[in-house]
């Protein structure tokens, strides 16, 4: 197995991204897009304690809808929602979604969301994405490679006391499938061992992390005002698995509910009462041949591999997502990359 040419959710066919951000203050925020232009087929699992969803329920596999058009992960919290909006607007535009009538515009297009509390971080509550944010990211969503760490949205992630972001990662399956993630690491958990060694590094694939090692700098501190609001911490980890196996709609949210151990490997804590955690599966195989069943005995072996497949592949997005994470300026003080707080981590320094 090795990652794929852009080792990014990308590599998987169908598989399209796009991202905005703003940084300049008041705002340090933004938003992702992932795209599916043929549509997928979808699940999701939420598990964290206080998460902020858009059109989940209807992927459960007990529901009549297959799939989705595009998933949105965004930060402003619930606010953020609205990005979906600028999506399905996009998507309505070009006669995109579930056809409800004659029209050629006449369609209802399905856009999965979750959100990352991020307010305040850039010094202005209100200042958060809103519905054109959506339509900007999808609008230039692409296959090419993902920019990682302080974009989309991880432009205001942080992961503890470390600045989070967007992380992707992908692998090429010995039979030939793909499987990516894309993850926003914003958790209240940590990425760090006691010894600032990030929890994932040792799921890399061959040399990906050979040039990390044990640091000898001690943890940052903790910064104070968190989040510029009174009150806990609140946070949340996002992510999409995706892979081009043909699964039915129970095999996609096993796969995204199997995913979750691949950031109980990355992060530590996971699923808190104040994170959201969500990760959305997606299966890009459009074609009619028949799809892969949980209930197929048969099926069980290869689902497992891409099961696992996509559980590690999202604990090496994490490491990325730090590895390329760069530090900022908040009005409550810096919040610093693993690279500035650990610099002794890379064997090249």
């Amino acid at each position: 197995m090795q990652p794929g040419p852009h080792n990014a959710i990308t590599d998987v066919p169908g598989v399209l991204v796009g991202q905005v951000e703003r940084v300049d203050a008041p705002y340090l925020t933004g938003t992702t897009v992932v795209y599916v232009p043929a549509t997928a087929v979808a699940g999701v699992d939420v598990r964290g304690g206080a998460p902020g969803t858009r059109e989940t329920d209807l992927l459960d596999p007990v529901n009549s809808n297959p799939g989705v058009n595009a998933v949105v992960l965004t930060g402003g919290s619930a606010y953020g929602l609205d990005a979906a909006g600028g999506v399905m607007r996009w998507l309505e535009e070009r006669g995109e979604g579930v056809r409800v009538g004659p029209g050629e515009k006449d369609v209802v297009p399905i856009v999965s969301s979750a959100v990352i509390f991020d307010l305040g971080r850039g010094g202005g509550f209100q200042a958060r994405p809103e519905a054109s944010w959506g339509t900007d990211a999808i609008s230039q969503a692409s296959d090419g490679p993902v920019a990682l760490g302080n974009h989309g949205a991880g432009a205001g992630a942080r992961a503890r006391s470390l600045k989070g972001g967007v992380g992707s990662a992908s692998v090429r399956l010995d039979d030939g499938t793909t499987v990516g993630a894309l993850v926003i690491v914003n958790a209240a958990g940590s990425t760090v061992d006691a010894d600032g060694v990030l929890h994932g590094a040792r799921y890399g694939l061959g040399d990906e992390f050979t040039h990390l090692k044990t640091p000898t700098e001690p943890p940052p501190p903790v910064a104070p005002g968190r989040n510029l609001i009174p009150g806990p911490a609140m946070n949340t980890v996002i992510a999409v698995v995706a892979t081009d196996v043909p699964l039915d709609k129970a095999a996609t949210k096993r796969m995204a509910m199997i995913a979750h151990d691949g950031l109980a490997r990355g992060i530590d804590p996971i699923h808190t009462l104040v994170d959201g955690d969500s990760i959305f599966a997606l299966s890009t195989r459009t074609d009619d041949g028949p799809r892969l069943s949980v209930t197929d005995p048969t099926a069980i072996a290869q689902l497992e591999a891409v099961y696992a497949a996509a559980a590690r592949t999202l604990t090496r997005a994490i490491v990325h997502a730090m590895l390329n994470a760069e530090t900022v300026d908040t009005p409550a003080g810096a919040i610093p990359s693993y690279r500035d707080a650990y610099p002794s981590a890379f064997r090249n320094a």
